[in-house]
This record gives structure tokens, C-alpha cells and sequence, in this order.
């Protein structure tokens, strides 16, 4: 019969630092382009991180004025995850000359 396993002494501290790390938020950031409708933008928010209608205007509007806007704050792997879904999405089929879908980056949040 094998004699039992002796685990070697260990020294364990009683006061070990728990905290949970928090990762670095990331902002999603839809770009501006002159290919794609309102009511793309505001589909595309709704179903891709389901802003209501009038959230989704509201960005929409921003994205023509500014160029940019942002969609959603979270953390870097999600937003590169919702970059590449926006990026997936497909052109506008109320606009003829539009090709392909919006452009987005994921940059870290100040």
C-alpha cells in the first residue's frame, strides 16, 4: 500500500490582496459617411446594441454633425467584437451608391 502524499509547508498569508481588477473601458465609435441613411443608422443601433428609436436618432444626428459619435462604452474585447459587427452589417438598401456598411473604431475611454 502506498504511503500518503506529504505537501510541502506553505506559507500563506492570511491578509492576500482579493480586489478585483477592473479592465480599461472602451468606447465604440461609429463614423461618419455619406452612404448611409438615418433609418440605417437608427436599424443598425437598434438591433446591433438595442438603442431605442429615439436614442438611436439621437446618435445618428451626431455621427452627420460631428463625424463621430459614440455607440457604447464597455470593455476593449466587447467593443472589438461590436466594431467588427458594425463593420459586418452591410450597405444602406435605401441608397444605391453605398457599397458597404459604416465604419467604427474601438479606442480607449478617457
Amino acid at each position: 500500500m502506498p504511503s500518503p502524499a506529504v505537501l510541502p509547508d506553505v506559507d500563506v498569508d492570511v491578509q492576500e490582496d482579493y480586489r478585483v481588477k477592473r479592465q480599461p473601458p472602451y468606447h465604440v465609435i461609429l463614423l461618419n459617411d455619406d452612404d448611409h441613411s438615418y433609418a440605417y443608422v437608427i436599424l443598425m443601433l437598434k438591433e446591433l446594441f438595442g438603442h431605442p428609436f429615439e436614442k438611436g436618432y439621437e446618435m445618428a444626428k451626431e455621427v452627420d454633425e460631428s463625424g463621430r459619435a459614440i455607440v457604447l462604452t464597455t470593455t476593449r474585447e466587447h467593443a472589438e467584437l461590436k466594431v467588427e459587427q458594425i463593420h459586418a452589417y452591410g450597405p444602406d438598401p435605401d441608397i444605391e451608391r453605398c457599397k458597404g456598411s459604416m465604419s467604427a473604431v474601438a479606442e480607449p475611454a478617457e
